[in-house]
C-alpha cells in the first residue's frame, strides 16, 4: 500500500471514528481491498472506495442537524 492510500485511510479512520462517537454510524473498518472502507449507516454495512467514504463522512459530520 503507498503513502497516499494509506494517508487517506487514515483520515477516513479518523473521520469514521467521529461520526461514530457522535452515533452517526453504528460501525467502521477497512474493507476486503485496500481502496475500500465499509461503514454501517443505518443498520447497514456499507462498502465505499476510500475517497467515497470520506466524502460521505465528510458530508455526515458537517450536517447541522447532527452538530
Amino acid at each position: 500500500m503507498n503513502s497516499t492510500i494509506s494517508d487517506l485511510r487514515n483520515e477516513v479512520r479518523q473521520l469514521a471514528d467521529e461520526a461514530f462517537h457522535r452515533k452517526l454510524i453504528s460501525g467502521y473498518g477497512d474493507g476486503p481491498n485496500d481502496n475500500e472502507y465499509q461503514i454501517v449507516f443505518n443498520g447497514k454495512p456499507r462498502h465505499f472506495s476510500l475517497e467515497h467514504a470520506r466524502s460521505f463522512l465528510h458530508n455526515l459530520i458537517k450536517q447541522p442537524n447532527f452538530n
